[in-house]
């Protein structure tokens, strides 16, 4: 496995919120985009190897907005607003909502799209409203499954396999399951990236 970006600098470039224009970027974009609790802002940190580069939070819903972060001046990763969170009005979700299809719909750089879903349980309604969304706007998710270390070795398989049956995944789709902890899958994931933005070391 050859992983060819080394991360020299990571740096929060813009921040959309929900009247903001998306930037028209002119480097490759990957994005993240999963519910509320599911782990993204450590995936983030620890894809980039930072400590707190993505803020985590103990109260979900904390990424209200699209967050572009440029690395090396080669790609962004776009962190996208956590859906799905409980104590947000109706009206909240659906801007929320739109901020997303908008940005799926409007990226012109947009290389992959990235969908988090937490390994220990089956995929909820969000979960599959969202990975319909990214299939209708013409991108092949790439799932990853989070929070691995909170399971047995011996449950994976299973876990994997109701994600897939769960979520109704195009055959051949990816699932890599993710632990922050141990950053089991963090190189398959970086070598994912590199290939879907052509990196050349």
């Amino acid at each position: 496995m050859v992983i060819k970006m080394v991360i020299k600098n990571v740096n929060l470039e813009t921040v959309c919120g929900i009247t903001s224009k998306i930037p028209d970027n002119l480097l490759p974009e990957v994005a993240f985009a999963g519910k509320s609790n599911v782990g993204k802002s450590s995936l983030i940190n620890a894809l980039m190897n930072r400590k707190s580069l993505a803020r985590t939070s103990a109260q979900p819903g904390k990424t209200q907005t699209i967050n572009f972060y440029n690395i090396n001046n080669a790609m962004y990763l776009v962190d996208l607003p956590g859906y799905g969170y409980a104590k947000v009005s109706e009206a909240e979700k659906a801007k929320w909502g739109k901020m997303i299809e908008n940005y799926l719909h409007v990226s012109k750089q947009l290389k992959a799209v990235f969908l988090l879903i937490d390994i220990r349980h089956d995929p909820s309604n969000n979960d599959k409203i969202m990975y319909d969304w990214i299939v209708h706007q013409g991108y092949d998710p790439i799932i990853i499954a989070t929070k691995l270390d909170k399971i047995k070795r011996s449950q994976k398989d299973k876990c994997v396999k109701a994600i897939r049956t769960g979520l109704q995944v195009k055959p051949g789709t990816k699932i890599i399951p993710f632990s922050a902890e141990t950053k089991q899958g963090r190189d398959e994931i970086w070598e994912l990236m590199d290939e879907v933005i052509g990196y050349e070391a």
